[in-house]
């Protein structure tokens, strides 16, 4: 199981658009995907409501997970989501 921590660069944090992106990008990735707070369970990255829900601001870091093939590709894409300050 392959992993990143990122810190979130968007000023809207992981809400609306960054969160859009993000999922988009999560579900491009041919393996499943989680995404959560360093100190609470993760969820589905390829759900728009569970990324909504977890309620991430500016500045906050997240934890990402993926195992299988690509998982280390699939990671740095989605690392570069959310540390985009456009985003």
């Amino acid at each position: 199981m392959a992993e990143r921590r990122v810190t979130v660069q968007s000023e809207a944090g992981l809400h609306a658009r960054p969160a859009a992106l993000f999922v988009q990008a999560a579900t491009k990735a041919p393996m499943d995907v989680a995404v959560g707070r360093p100190d609470a369970d993760p969820v589905n990255a390829k759900s728009i409501l569970s990324v909504i829900g977890l309620d991430v601001r500016h500045g906050e870091e997240i934890v990402i997970i993926a195992e299988g093939d690509g998982a280390d590709s699939a990671l740095d894409e989605l690392a570069a989501t959310v540390t985009a300050s456009g985003a």
